[in-house]
């Protein structure tokens, strides 16, 4: 479980390199291709890690996907309505926004994310390298969007920096939570539970993530949402 841990703390690390990162002249197309290079790493997790093949087709699974996209959509419909709209938005106009509510968005999509984690850890005995590494990109353009709208918010950078460290304790608590899942009820269909992530994580892409990275970096976008895709598949395969 420590393990866990400790791996689910370093896959959310990348916020607090974002909060370094964030108001030190990174340019706005600069962070828009990281997000893509995050999107197209999340995809390729979600495509090669989270749904198995021999599951595709199967009900329980379209069921799963489909509960996961509904619960986003729901937590994020929820956030969106309380000032965190916009955390994700790189150019920062998020002058009206609610730091908690901001706080809570990037708990939403972060939570799923470190549960997995923790799971696939415990069902596979070993960290499953692909998936951490897009988790880790993806967060890092999350952590500079992040940090530059909870300033735009009236939030203290001290203050930001502490949230983000907490976020990251939280996540990685998150992994240890589905590490000690996957022990406690092992008759659990671990496959539902990542489906169920698979679906809260296309939501979040296709609802944040790539319409703000193709904002900002333009059409190189595509490309390097297709290397980041090829490198988390590369992982995957060789891992």
């Amino acid at each position: 479980m420590l393990s866990a841990f400790l791996w689910g703390g370093l896959a959310a690390a990348s916020l607090l390199i974002g909060f370094a990162l964030a108001g030190r002249g990174l340019s706005n197309r600069t962070i828009g291709l990281v997000m893509g290079v995050g999107a197209g790493a999340l995809i390729s997790a979600i495509a090669y890690e989270l749904v198995p093949e021999e599951a595709v087709m199967g009900i329980g699974t379209a069921a799963a996907l489909a509960s996961g996209a509904l619960a986003f959509f729901v937590g994020d419909w929820l956030v969106d309505r309380r000032g965190g709209g916009d955390r994700k938005d790189i150019a920062g106009n998020q002058q009206g926004g609610s730091g908690p509510a901001i706080f809570i968005g990037t708990l939403l999509d972060n939570v799923p994310e470190s549960i997995i984690l923790g799971m696939s850890l415990a069902l596979g005995g070993a960290i499953n390298a692909a998936f951490l590494a897009a988790v880790f990109v993806s967060n890092l353009p999350e952590g500079v969007a992040g940090s530059i709208n909870l300033r735009a918010a009236g939030i203290a950078s001290r203050r930001v920096f502490w949230m983000w460290t907490a976020l990251v304790l939280i996540s990685a608590a998150s992994a240890a939570l589905g590490y000690a899942l996957v022990l406690a009820l092992p008759a659990v269909d671990g496959r539902a539970a990542q489906a169920f992530a698979a679906g809260a994580m296309l939501a979040m892409l296709a609802d944040a993530m790539m319409p703000e990275a193709f904002e900002h970096g333009g059409k190189l976008v595509g490309l390097f949402t297709v290397f980041g895709f090829i490198a988390a598949a590369m992982l995957s395969f060789i891992a």
